[in-house]
């Protein structure tokens, strides 16, 4: 591994890190998405705390926090293992972020940025899934879920020498929901038009 991928690992790590939806809500003092709602720092939350536009921005940043790495390390010419690993840290920093005590975000709008920038397939299988998911059932985590649990799949099909990697990232998404999971189980979890 060269110093230039190890640069860019490290800089996805620390831009995952930085997280919108924390910064944007004490930027115009709205309450802080780890105390309220679901206490979860993501678009979702936002969206039932501050409204779409809001959330919108925070969705926006949160998949060019994955993009940006990945589109810096093809640029630079990193290796394909060293860009699953800059995908994987990504991700990391917006689910366990050092400038935040390592309480982040769920990481799918990041992971969906850089899986993006990975092979464009995988993005609109990504979104039309979770799109689908959530428009017949009302549930973002359970579009999160299931897009998660097939995406290793299309990686196979398309960009096969990133399947490990995908299979890391969709299992860090899927540990984050774990909560999710059981409330869907349970018929606790809130539809994402409810508050």
């Amino acid at each position: 591994m060269t110093s230039v991928s190890i640069l860019i690992i490290i800089s996805a790590y620390l831009l995952g890190s930085i997280s919108s939806a924390i910064l944007i809500c004490k930027i115009l003092n709205i309450s802080d998405p780890r105390y309220f709602g679901s206490k979860n720092p993501g678009a979702t939350n936002i969206f039932r705390i501050a409204g779409y536009k809001i959330a919108i921005f925070v969705i926006l940043f949160d998949i060019s926090k994955g993009a940006i790495p990945i589109w810096l390390g093809h640029y630079l010419e990193i290796s394909p293992d060293s860009l699953g690993i800059a995908a994987i840290f990504s991700c990391l920093g917006h689910m366990y972020p050092i400038f935040f005590k390592f309480y982040g975000g769920k990481g799918v709008a990041t992971a969906f940025g850089a899986l993006t920038t990975i092979n464009i397939n995988l993005s609109v299988i990504m979104i039309s899934t979770w799109l689908l998911t959530v428009l017949s059932f009302g549930y973002s985590s359970l579009g999160a879920i299931i897009a998660a649990l097939i995406v290793p799949f299309y990686t196979w099909y398309f960009q096969p020498q990133h399947l490990l990697p995908t299979i890391i990232i969709s299992s860090l998404v899927l540990i984050k929901h774990i909560v999710n999971i059981k409330r869907l189980w349970n018929h606790q979890e809130k539809r994402i038009w409810r508050n």
